[in-house]
């Protein structure tokens, strides 16, 4: 896929971002974190709403092949683009808001969100493959259930009301980490599989684009929220 979507194109989406939020978490300041944080944000939603409200509709007045065409250019990118960009606007708001003093009693709070986000993404990934019941599928998922589990009963015992706001920030975050980990990422993943095959299927393709866009389009509204609430979480 890599190669599809150009290597140079890969290592520039996927490295810098990460470099420029490894930095931010260990030599960076208080504002050289808030730029990554908030550029990633940026970056992740502007690309969404421009799938779900420009893109989208422009395509789905194509034919079948001609969507297929679009989404066999679009999909190698995207697949590597927006994952990086959701990672470092995640990763870099959660260490941002507990070294500004807004996330009180964070650790028990940081474990259910991660339970709530890893639960659901390997159950929705397995099952967009037909995979539920496939050795390898149980093996993961019971691997992110048991240190999961050991994280909350770990760290429950702690557990205190955080900030109104942040709890609502963890669940809008919940909410698009599920729908693009779990929902949007696999069906690239599908898309690409179907591209490569010896027949490909363009009306597969086209389906599992358009519902792409749209689901790109529901994350730009989820993060137009996100975008209000942290307002209220900075000032």
């Amino acid at each position: 896929m890599a190669n599809r979507a150009n290597p140079a194109f890969v290592a520039g989406v996927v490295a810098v971002p990460l470099v420029a939020l490894a930095y931010g978490l260990t030599a960076g300041s208080v504002q050289q974190l808030t730029y990554v944080h908030v550029m990633a944000g940026v970056l992740w939603s502007g690309i969404d709403l421009f799938m779900g409200l420009v893109l989208g509709p422009v395509v789905g007045g194509l034919a079948v092949t001609q969507r297929a065409a679009v989404f066999r250019r679009l999909t190698p990118k995207t697949t590597f683009l927006l994952p990086s960009l959701a990672l470092v606007t995640v990763f870099g708001g959660v260490t941002l808001a507990r070294r500004l003093g807004k996330f009180p009693h964070a650790d028990p709070w940081i474990a259910l969100l991660s339970t709530a986000i890893a639960v659901p993404v390997v159950l929705l990934f397995a099952a967009q493959f037909d995979a539920l019941t496939d050795r390898r599928t149980l093996a993961v998922f019971g691997v992110v259930a048991v240190g999961h589990a050991a994280w909350l009963f770990r760290t429950l015992p702690e557990f205190a009301m955080t900030s109104h706001v942040i709890a609502a920030a963890l669940g809008i975050v919940a909410a698009l980490s599920v729908l693009g980990f779990g929902v949007l990422l696999p069906g690239e993943l599908r898309m690409y599989r179907e591209m490569t095959a010896e027949d490909p299927d363009e009306e597969v393709i086209s389906t599992i684009g358009m519902r792409n866009a749209k689901l790109a389009g529901v994350q730009g509204v989820l993060q137009l929220a996100i975008i209000f609430v942290m307002v209220y979480v900075r000032f």
